[in-house]
């Protein structure tokens, strides 16, 4: 596939518009259909995601037109400092294509330039996305459980 017509960049916090247009109309639909209706929470969350010392996020466009986004985070551990996934996705109508993998390909590809040498992410098993990750290299943590409480 040629890949010539995409351009691969770092995100700025400023790009706020650009990340949440695209965030909400993957995660509002097929097979999430989370709800992002309010306009201040969705706002709030991406700033959260985007404008920390510590985020770290990327995109892939097709001209002007941010298609593929992954939104992170440098997290510094004992085994080496990793890069963790929060919100990794493609536009909708450009899922299947290998867009994805070449995105992946190109997030890897500049933390070895940063001399981060792992990724973290979590997803849910029934969720295509699962498959997605395993296909593109990722091990499932058998000993890590993820724990919540609601109150």
């Amino acid at each position: 596939m040629d890949h010539s017509q995409y351009s691969f960049r770092r995100l700025e916090p400023a790009e706020t518009g650009i990340i949440k247009e695209l965030f909400s109309s993957v995660f509002c639909g097929d097979p999430w259909y989370d709800d992002w209706s309010d306009p201040v929470q969705l706002d709030l969350y991406i700033k959260d995601l985007t404008g920390q010392n510590y985020s770290l996020s990327y995109g892939l466009f097709e001209g002007d037109e941010l298609i593929c986004l992954s939104l992170g985070h440098v997290k510094h551990w004992y085994s080496g400092t990793e890069y963790f996934i929060d919100e990794y996705c493609v536009r909708t109508d450009r899922q299947g294509r290998g867009l994805g993998s070449y995105f992946m390909s190109k997030i890897e590809e500049a933390l070895r330039k940063m001399d981060l040498h792992c990724i973290y992410l979590q997803t849910e098993r029934d969720f295509p996305a699962f498959d997605f990750y395993v296909k593109n290299g990722f091990s499932v943590v058998e000993e890590t459980v993820a724990l919540y409480k609601t109150f």
